[in-house]
């Protein structure tokens, strides 16, 4: 059983349709990438993968258990929502740090605020915070950063604040973390510092999606790929057969821009 299902999604904004039956599966630690242009509907995937928006049509599926079936149009309350949104950690394009906390506080933030629900915690507190900060300082010297634990955002580089919202994103401990464009807002000299931290995540087996136009890291680090265009999944595959190998003219084009890269 694959660890992820989305069958037939679909999403509309009014008139528009932003996602047309969008159906794919993902295998526990195998990393998807998207790929597409600007509009094709990749980020209104993510975010409705992390209950950022709500589908029209279809099922979201994760280890075999039913988290969305958009044909039930019962409204799920924010408790049942936010603990199906813990399934999944999501790392934005513009880092959406914390400006009044220091790395390490953005990292532990929502795991304490989690633990306040905790039956025992204020039995437990002091313990408890103290794994929270433990796992924070952990998660940061994973990403390079040991030695950024109390810098503010303004005082990082935007490399060094996209590593703090990755290791944000894992404090969680997600079963599949999604990445959109996460390295558009960077300078190219900072590119490369994200990419390692995401390639060690591959090569420790976390299951990923990732929506980015680096085709080159793509091609090399992702299991498969999906090509979105006007909404739709024009081509899915293997990584390199689909980078290197595009059997759809639409993908063909598409990478056409790319040939520079590698």
């Amino acid at each position: 059983m694959a660890m992820l299902e989305v069958s037939h999604m679909e999403k509309r904004f009014g008139n528009t349709e932003v996602l047309k039956d969008i159906s794919f599966s993902l295998e526990k630690g195998q990393s998807l990438a998207i790929i597409g242009s600007s509009g094709s509907g990749k980020t209104t995937l993510l975010r409705s993968l992390n209950f950022l928006e709500t589908p029209d049509a279809g099922t979201i599926t994760v280890d075999g258990q039913l988290l969305l079936d958009a044909a039930v149009r019962t409204k799920a309350s924010d408790k049942e929502i936010r603990k199906k949104r813990l399934r999944f950690g999501l790392v934005f394009q513009n880092f959406n740090l914390f400006p009044q906390y220091t790395a390490l506080e953005n990292v532990m933030l929502a795991s304490q605020l989690l633990a306040k629900e905790r039956p025992d915690y204020r039995q437990n507190r002091r313990e408890i915070l103290e794994q929270i900060r433990t796992r924070g300082v952990e998660l940061l010297t994973q990403v390079g950063l040991q030695d950024r634990l109390d810098n503010y955002p303004h005082q990082l580089s935007g490399g060094q604040q996209q590593r703090v919202a990755i290791a944000r994103a894992l404090a969680l401990d997600p079963d599949i973390l999604c990445f959109d464009e996460p390295t558009s807002a960077l300078d190219p000299e900072l590119t490369g510092e994200v990419l390692k931290v995401i390639r060690s995540l591959a090569e420790r087996n976390m299951t990923m999606i990732i929506v980015t136009h680096e085709m080159a890291f793509a091609r090399d680090v992702a299991d498969q790929i999906i090509f979105m265009d006007g909404g739709v999944i024009v081509e899915q595959g293997p990584a390199r057969q689909v980078i290197e190998h595009p059997v759809q003219e639409r993908t063909r084009r598409f990478l056409s821009r790319y040939q520079g890269q590698s």
